[in-house]
Order: C-alpha cells, then structure tokens, then sequence
C-alpha cells in the first residue's frame, strides 16, 4: 500500500472528487509496487538476443564454400571437400576472414564460391551448358589476387551483377606459372548475358589494362590448358 500524500484536503474535499476517505483525514490507495527488473541482462538473454535473424542481414542467395587439393592417390572428385555455406553477410565474413588468403595456398589448390545446390565441377547439370569468363593473375602479384577473389566474391554475393541469376560461382585456381580467377556462367547460349557478365566484370574489378577471356565448360572437358578453346575476348 502506497501514501499518495492527498491529506490536505480534508475530508468532505477528498468526498466532492470522488475518492473514498476515511474520517481520519489521510487518504490511501492500493497500488501495485512495480517489479524490480535487473538492470544487468543475463546470459542467456545476451545469446538470444545475438542469434535473432533481425541482427544479420541476408543475402539473396545461400552460397557454399569449396576446396579443392591435389592428390594423385585420389579422383578429382575425392579431392574436392565442401567447407561450409552462408546466408547472411556477416556469415560471409566470418567464412572469408577464418580461410586463408588465395596468396598463401599452395600450388594445386582451389578456392570455389558456388550458389547451394551447384556442385564446382563441369558435369554438375547447372554448368554442362555453361562456361567461364577468366582472369589470368600473375603469380607475383599476391596482392592482387586476393583483392580481385575479395571484390568478385562481394559483387556476386551482393547481387551487384545485371544477368546475376545466369552466374553459378566463383573460383581461384592456384598453380605453378600463374593464378586464374574466373566467373562461371551456367548458359553459354544466352551471347547477351554472357558478354554483359564480362564487360561488368571488368568495370567492377577495374581490370581496364586486362584482357579476360571465356571459355565453355563442354571445351575445357576436352581440350587442356592453353588449347582450350577461346570464344569471346573482352
């Protein structure tokens, strides 16, 4: 029970306002005393409120994380390894910043950034009728590549490409001469999507003293390295 302090009007004062006063003069009302709420959030309360889906932003797509690593005791398949898949832009960044950098990879490794459900491999039915828009990155230029894989990875999770539901992933190959960056596109047929993904490749990378090229997967499944064929330059 609470004072609320209204003695001094009196009785027959308190009696014309409607309040119920006994003849002693003093006024009381049952109040309800508020909770005491702890100004220190718990644990639990802290967890719960970091994993609330309104504290990341999503992404358009889930994207999967893959790994390849040479080994001739293995098929190419049983050297592939998926890693891990993301949804949300913080997700990515806790992927892309827990990973090595492209430039402290070994030769004969790869790094594959593909939409869930494409498997990074040629036969996979989203790529058989697809192909690649690639950049040749010089083995000395470290820097570089890591700031091209960094870039290409953020335009594509981004939704930053016109034609972004003709990409199918992103890969690094590593090896011993040079270093590949490249786009894959899932229909070599779609000639107006397929130059545009190129010509926003280079605008967005800034790659205006770079020439890119793209190749068909159903080309790379039989021919190797530089005998690949060649159908656009840009």
């Amino acid at each position: 029970m609470v004072y609320t302090g209204y003695e001094g009007y009196g009785y027959h004062s308190a009696q014309a306002m409607g309040m119920h006063m006994p003849p002693s003069g003093t006024v009381y009302f049952m109040v309800e005393e508020p909770e005491e709420v702890p100004l220190t959030p718990s644990i639990a309360e802290v967890r719960s409120f970091l994993d609330e889906d309104f504290n990341k932003h999503p992404l358009e797509h889930i994207w999967t994380v893959w790994h390849w690593e040479n080994d001739r005791s293995k098929s190419w398949g049983d050297m592939l390894s998926e890693v891990t898949s993301f949804d949300t832009v913080e997700d990515f960044f806790s992927v892309y910043y827990f990973i090595k950098p492209p430039s402290d990879l070994r030769v004969l490794n790869d790094y594959m950034v593909f939409k869930h459900g494409v498997r990074p491999m040629w036969e996979d039915i989203a790529n058989k009728d697809g192909g690649r828009w690639i950049i040749i990155l010089e083995k000395s230029a470290k820097a570089m590549s890591d700031k091209l894989w960094h870039d290409l990875l953020l335009c594509c999770i981004g939704e930053c490409f016109e034609h972004s539901d003709e990409i199918c992933g992103v890969v690094i190959n590593v090896r011993n001469k040079a270093n590949k960056l490249s786009l894959w596109t899932k229909n070599s047929h779609n000639t107006r999507a397929v130059l545009s993904l190129g010509q926003q490749l280079k605008n967005m990378l800034q790659l205006t003293d770079m020439q890119i090229q793209y190749q068909l997967h159903s080309d790379a499944m039989i021919q190797h390295g530089p005998n690949v064929n060649t159908i656009y330059k840009l």
